[in-house]
């Protein structure tokens, strides 16, 4: 191909992805302040604390950098917690404090795209059994009304509940997320409420602002069979696929989940105006009778890619293009809400960023619904049960000083967004070691 430059459409947004308390710091009325109390649930007993002192006013210079940078948007979510801090009690200064940011967003032409619920839920709802209970599905509505009534002159793009899949598997099957609890059963009662929770978020959000855009962010994990001639190997990647990426966005769909239970639901039927995906990596499924618990699947990474500095990520770009290809089905407009990788070598990062952003151009190119994408992250935070040890920010933070860095791929990012497109001279500049895959 030589020297040429892969262009996005106009209009396209350009961002990065933040959540409320992985980057505002001092969340203590949440279930994620209480799980960090307890003994052995953060790895080497880390804790958020200040995260990225979001709350103490530092988002006014990670923000205006993005801007800076060229960024037209921003996706950022809303703590449930400050906003209603006790059952029957409203915080107007939460709600000051946050149309303060949507507002410097706009003033700085940036569209933000507003979580609802990521992951954390007051500590008073936790108390009650959080999404166990279906009473925190009236609840989560009302929260919903207070937010978009309140932010409705700024915001039109609504994130209802991010990665209800992971909330669920890692909180009521995997144990790693509170409650820490290990019951298939509760981890599909749980992902029943959230998607009538979804659903009660969407009609209400139409009430109050009919043209908004209003959709969920799924977590779509690559699953593929390690051995693709084994039928075992077919069969338990097809289910553990069908389990974590499918359920909740056919129920949204469809208005009903049909596998492993029958259960109608036509109140969520129709409800996605968009779809947002987040992706990081594939995975390769062998069928194992020692992983029960897994569905009798064992996963791991294809032999000789990279992989990140805690083995989480392994360097998959060709599933970015499989997942948008998956979100076609549902037939609404795509947006990338998240994408990146966790390292300290910034070269790695650079090298991911390229080919994933690659992906996701062959798939505009084939014209679809793609309206988006969203780095995470800004800056690097709180990573939940991984604390402090992963990084994915575009800057470096020292969580102790609170000292940001830029690092390298802050201006490859910002090289990006200015194009709106990828060209051959930046990933010469910036990647160099991939450019023939790209560019051959």
């Amino acid at each position: 191909m030589g020297k040429a430059t892969f262009h996005f459409p106009r209009g396209f947004l350009w961002g990065t992805a933040t959540s409320s308390h992985q980057v505002e710091g001092g969340c203590t009325n949440n279930n994620w302040y209480a799980w960090e109390q307890e003994q052995g649930r953060i790895i080497q007993g880390q804790k958020s604390g200040l995260a990225c002192d979001w709350w103490g006013g530092r988002w006014r210079e990670d923000l205006d950098r993005a801007a800076e940078a060229g960024q037209n948007a921003h996706r950022m979510s809303i703590e449930w917690s400050r906003i209603q801090p006790e059952p029957d009690r409203w915080d107007e200064h939460a709600i000051d404090r946050y149309r303060d940011i949507l507002r410097r967003m706009f003033e700085r032409n940036m569209t933000p795209l507003v979580t609802l619920h990521h992951f954390s839920d007051p500590i008073w709802i936790y108390e009650k059994g959080g999404w166990e209970n279906p009473d925190t599905i009236v609840a989560f509505e009302s929260f919903v009304r207070k937010v978009v009534e309140a932010f409705k002159e700024y915001a039109s793009i609504w994130c209802t509940i991010n990665e209800p899949n992971v909330y669920a598997v890692l909180g009521y099957t995997m144990g790693d997320f509170p409650p820490g609890k290990k019951d298939i059963k509760t981890t599909l009662n749980v992902l029943t409420n959230q998607i009538k929770g979804h659903a009660a978020a969407y009609r209400a959000i139409h009430a109050i602002q009919p043209r908004a855009r209003v959709g969920p962010v799924i977590q779509y994990r690559g699953i593929a069979p390690k051995h693709g001639w084994f039928p075992l190997d077919s069969i338990v990647a097809s289910l553990q696929s069908h389990m974590f990426n499918n359920l909740f966005p056919y129920a949204i769909r469809d208005g009903k989940v049909s596998f492993p239970v029958n259960l109608r639901l036509p109140e969520a039927k129709g409800t996605m105006d968009f779809l947002g995906i987040n992706y990081y990596t594939k995975e390769y499924a062998s069928f194992s009778l020692k992983n029960s618990s897994e569905l009798f699947a064992r996963r791991s990474y294809r032999e000789g890619v990279e992989i990140s500095d805690n083995g989480m990520i392994a360097v998959e770009p060709e599933g970015m293009f499989e997942a948008l290809k998956w979100g076609l089905q549902f037939k609404v407009p795509l947006i990338v809400t998240e994408n990146g990788i966790e390292t300290q070598e910034d070269g790695l990062r650079r090298r991911y960023m390229v080919q994933h952003i690659h992906q996701v151009w062959r798939a505009v190119n084939f014209n679809w619904p793609v309206k988006g994408f969203f780095w995470w992250t800004l800056v690097d935070n709180f990573e939940w049960e991984r604390g402090w040890t992963q990084r994915f920010g575009l800057w470096e933070l020292d969580p102790e000083s609170q000292v940001r860095r830029k690092r390298p791929s802050a201006d490859l990012y910002a090289e990006i967004v200015r194009e709106n497109g990828l060209s051959y001279e930046m990933v010469e500049k910036y990647a160099p070691e991939v450019i023939e895959k790209l560019f051959p």
